[in-house]
């Protein structure tokens, strides 16, 4: 009976040790999964190669038309911000370089590191959303009580169907968790080293 219960015993340790391995790949995963489904899912380019440079740079501007881009800006409940674009919509010709500003204030007491993962409306106007530059390329620190003006830089291929002349683009921002607990951890150490730093210079030498 005893050698039974260790067994069972030893089995149950096992799979908890294959359970928290799992929990903390998961974790490490997070930030590339959510690239995998802005790419695979969302159909969003995340970078200025992946949309092409060169074909950015030939798309030429056509000042007859124009198009509606709505933004919306959005938290996952586990992140402690305020986020949200400036202007809630611009009218864009298609070819030409536009601009829009996002708004991001961490109301937390700690720094937190964050991600922001795009979509957008209607799906099939995502092949014809090109981002040269956007806060959502990068993960994001903002320190305790910090704020932040984020850019993004876009253009909207003129082959844009002509049928569609409003785009919606949404953001929600994550907490990267893992990232964020390795903030936390260097900054308690960057703090002990400056403390042992203080307590050298506060000792007077002693002289002879």
């Amino acid at each position: 009976m005893e050698t039974n219960a260790t067994q069972r015993n030893q089995q149950f340790l096992k799979r908890a040790l294959i359970a928290c391995g799992a929990m903390f790949l998961f974790g490490f995963a997070c930030v590339p999964l959510y690239r995998i489904a802005c790419v695979h899912v969302l159909g969003i380019k995340l970078d200025a190669q992946a949309a092409g440079g060169a074909k950015v740079a030939a798309l030429a501007a056509d000042p007859s038309r124009w198009v509606t881009v709505q933004f919306v800006g959005s938290v996952n409940s586990t992140l402690a911000w305020h986020f949200a674009p400036e202007k809630v919509s611009v009218r864009v010709h298609p070819g030409v370089l536009s601009e829009a500003w996002f708004d991001a204030t961490n109301i937390a007491p700690k720094a937190i590191v964050g991600n922001a993962v795009p979509s957008i409306a209607p799906k099939t106007a995502s092949l014809y959303f090109n981002k040269t530059e956007c806060f959502c390329f990068t993960e994001q620190v903002l320190q305790a009580g910090e704020s932040r003006r984020m850019p993004l830089k876009f253009i909207v291929d003129p082959q844009l169907p002509r049928d569609v002349d409003t785009l919606t683009l949404s953001y929600t921002f994550y907490n990267n968790e893992l990232a964020t607990k390795k903030l936390a951890e260097q900054a308690v150490t960057g703090a002990i080293i400056r403390d042992r730093e203080d307590q050298k210079v506060a000792v007077p030498s002693r002289t002879l």
